[in-house]
């Protein structure tokens, strides 16, 4: 094979495993399957050309049957990689192991177990990177739509630039968490963009990209909440100018808990941060009710700036003044709060690796 042979050869793609917990098979099942790439995908030759090792596949003598063998070791590992999607849910009793036996090809349910110590989302985590085949990872929810590119542009990302993640943006579907839409616009939509913080419903990244290696990360994950939050202490991420809209809430009650366990998740894992907003949430109100046309101004600016930059058009960002308002009570009585409710399980989180899970 001639250099310029080689240097055309096409190189193979990498498997990825994607993980994703939920209790339930959902739409978003069904659009991370249809993107999964089978053997055929990775059949081709690999970086190094026929050769294997990046010198043009030239022997150095004899009768070329290390080539050959060389050919043979691909073919065996084209015949095993491919792209998988592991459903993670906590019990047996959970309605998506009702699919463990009719599921789709290179699709498989794990059963994570009861979370001791940590969340159900970090166990759930936990326990399909120690069950996925293959070393490049992607953790996505269920609670979004996955294009038919998604998966494919998302590794694309990696290849260019390494470990990756999306940024959500979170669609409030009852009154209160329509009121918090422009404040986790700013305080997430934003955060995630500049921060480098990872989010876990479009991440991906390898194992040898963890600084501290992935039996610490596993460990981590094991004694805390956040899922996303660990795997930013423990990644250097970038965010790609790509959104994808989260639904949040459905419920007053449901909205209030997230609100108290995203603010507790920043306390955390970004203190100064999260002093920060404490401070600018209170400023922003006192300024919205001592000089209320120029603080209602100010503030609808600020939230019209965050949502033009990502291309949102919700009329919610008119709600920035009466979210401000509420934002000092709302915040008060979340630091206040010592459990709050996530899925079927109430947390009491006393420090970043103390971790309490009772039932509700």
């Amino acid at each position: 094979m001639t250099a310029s042979e080689q240097t055309a050869s096409p190189t193979s793609p990498t498997p990825v495993s994607v993980l994703l917990p939920t209790v339930r098979w959902t739409d978003a099942c069904d659009e991370v399957v249809d993107q999964l790439r089978g053997p055929a995908a990775f059949a081709r030759g690999g970086a190094g050309g026929v050769g294997g090792d990046g010198s043009g596949g030239e022997s150095d003598g004899g009768d070329g049957d290390d080539g050959d063998s060389d050919d043979a070791d691909r073919a065996a590992a084209a015949d095993r990689a491919a792209d998988e999607l592991l459903v993670i849910c906590d019990s047996p009793d959970d309605p998506v192991a009702d699919r463990r036996g009719d599921l789709p090809p290179r699709a498989r349910v794990v059963i994570a177990g009861e979370p001791e110590g940590c969340s159900g989302k970090a166990n759930a985590i936990a326990a399909g990177m120690e069950i996925a085949a293959n070393d490049r990872i992607a953790w996505t929810d269920d609670d979004f739509h996955h294009p038919s590119d998604w998966l494919a542009t998302l590794d694309a990302d990696y290849e260019r630039q390494g470990p990756t993640t999306e940024v959500p943006v979170f669609v409030g579907e009852d009154p209160l968490a329509r009121l918090f839409e422009p404040a986790y616009v700013i305080g997430g939509t934003l955060a995630v963009f500049a921060a480098g913080v990872a989010w876990g419903g479009a991440v991906i990244f390898e194992r040898d990209d963890l600084r501290d290696g992935e039996a610490a990360f596993l460990r981590d994950l094991r004694r805390t909440v956040s899922d996303d939050g660990t795997l930013t202490e423990h990644l250097d991420v970038t965010a790609v100018d790509r959104t994808r809209y989260v639904r949040a809430g459905g419920s007053l009650r449901g909205s209030l808990e997230r609100f108290v366990r995203f603010l507790t998740i920043t306390r955390y894992h970004a203190p100064r941060a999260t002093a920060f907003n404490a401070a600018f949430g209170v400023v922003m109100a006192a300024l919205c009710l001592l000089a209320p046309i120029a603080g209602v101004t100010l503030v609808t600016a600020l939230a019209g700036a965050a949502y033009a930059r990502f291309g949102i058009r919700r009329a919610t960002l008119l709600l920035a003044a009466p979210g401000v308002l509420i934002a000092p009570p709302l915040m008060a009585y979340a630091f206040a709060r010592r459990t709050f409710v996530w899925g079927s399980r109430r947390y009491r989180w006393r420090s970043m690796f103390d971790v309490s899970v009772e039932p509700v």
